[in-house]
């Protein structure tokens, strides 16, 4: 059974089939939360929201895209406006984490790792500047890496999700290239 005719009977009434689109999906939605949040439990809840927003929305899905690149719309959109609204009153947050504070998060050095542990901290403290640098860019730029990086969508894709052409998605990706190279090298 493919996307419309579940959507269909969900329309129609049959609310459980709901629960086929979250498997089939949740996967990618989680990825593309995950990209724009950097932490599993707030893209977790993120992921969540975003099921219960293409639920109540389902009714406004016209079938002029597939579901997917219907559904990366809404987990895009959630997870922008979740750093929106995160940003306001997470500079507190940001400190703690950079002080080594920040509790919701653990560093997990695993026991039979040939790395020793300056080589893992040093990995992580690589991790934190990708993601700081990723954050600072522009909003459009980052859902193009985003959905390029780490869901690996083509630029077809891409520009579909983001209502753009695929010369837009190009000159995105390499426009956010540029400054993430500019700002790790500094």
């Amino acid at each position: 059974m493919n996307d419309s005719e579940l959507i269909k009977l969900i329309l129609d009434g049959d609310r459980d089939r709901f629960r086929i689109l979250v498997e089939q999906y949740q996967q990618m939605v989680f990825r593309t939360c995950m990209g724009f949040v950097h932490n599993r439990e707030d893209a977790e809840d993120l992921a969540q929201d975003v099921f219960v927003q293409a639920y109540r929305s389902l009714s406004g899905f016209k079938g002029e895209s597939a579901f997917s690149t219907w559904i990366y719309r809404i987990a895009v959109n959630a997870s922008l406006n979740k750093i929106r609204q995160s940003s306001r009153n997470s500079v507190f947050q940001r400190l703690d984490a950079f002080f080594g504070q920040d509790r919701n998060k653990e560093l997990s050095l695993p026991l039979d790792s040939p790395e020793n542990p300056e080589e893992i901290l040093i990995k992580e403290e690589y991790a934190v500047w990708i993601r700081k640098a990723l954050d600072s860019l522009p909003d459009n730029q980052k859902t193009a890496v985003i959905l390029s990086k780490y869901d690996d969508l083509p630029q077809k894709e891409i520009a579909e999700i983001m209502n753009l052409t695929e010369g837009a998605v190009e000159a995105l990706l390499q426009r956010a290239k540029k400054n993430l190279r500019e700002k790790l090298s500094s």
